[in-house]
């Protein structure tokens, strides 16, 4: 099947990995101060303003939330995935009705094939990854039970920074998977044209890029992390 692949396809879909798999590790390298990296300390201030209430149904709404959330996204993509695998088994009309398409590409049910692969490929890892995100979600809610109330613990700030680490890496898992999504759309442009592919890669990761460190979102998480203040975070 691989050897129906042009130079230009095969381009395209290592621009549409590559940029996918490395974009995390580009933007924290370039980028710093982003907005994930900026929120991890907002999360350490809600785990220890959270250890201070002795009543919690404020934090317990906003984890369960957040956590039927990744339990919604795990499930639609699992429905998702389940369609696309089941498109293979009407591959020769389904590829049939995609070529009578006027912005369509003429390609072969191979290449056709190669593309819902592609597709696959993105969904699964994107499943795994709300998943591990809830794994990640159901060990936060036993540390958040188990902080101490008191500021007696020999250890407590330890506790506060370990508690937090676990919720931002839930989060880091979970907007990982949502990525996924992000970057299914220039998997969909495949059916295009490789030149349409790798140019929606550029444009969603250019906006991925944007909304992490040029919006007014972002501005005004940069603002809130000031106003707390850095003896705030490291009490």
């Amino acid at each position: 099947m691989l050897h129906s692949l042009t130079f230009p396809h095969l381009l395209a879909i290592a621009v549409l990995l590559i940029s996918w798999v490395s974009y995390g590790f580009v933007l924290g390298k370039f980028a710093k101060g982003t907005l994930s990296s900026k929120l991890s300390f907002v999360r350490l201030r809600w785990v220890i303003a959270s250890a201070g209430r002795v009543q919690k149904p404020f934090d317990g709404m906003l984890l369960g939330h957040i956590i039927n959330s990744v339990a919604f996204f795990g499930s639609a993509t699992l429905l998702v995935l389940a369609g696309v695998i089941g498109l293979f088994a009407s591959m020769g009309t389904i590829h049939a009705v995609v070529q009578s398409l006027p912005f369509a590409a003429q390609m072969t049910a191979e290449i056709f094939a190669i593309n819902l692969l592609v597709i696959g490929f993105l969904l699964t890892v994107s499943f795994f990854l709300f998943t591990y995100s809830l794994r990640k979600f159901v060990y936060l809610v036993a540390i958040m039970g188990a902080l101490p109330t008191d500021d007696n613990h020999p250890r407590q700030q330890a506790l506060f920074v370990a508690a937090s680490t676990v919720l931002s890496e839930a989060i880091k898992s979970f907007n990982s998977g949502i990525r996924g999504y992000y970057y299914a759309i220039p998997a969909l442009f495949l059916f295009v044209s490789p030149a349409a592919s790798i140019a929606a890669t550029g444009l969603i990761s250019f906006m991925l890029y944007y909304r992490q460190t040029r919006t007014k979102t972002a501005k005004a998480i940069e603002d809130f992390v000031e106003a707390l203040g850095v003896e705030d975070l490291d009490t």
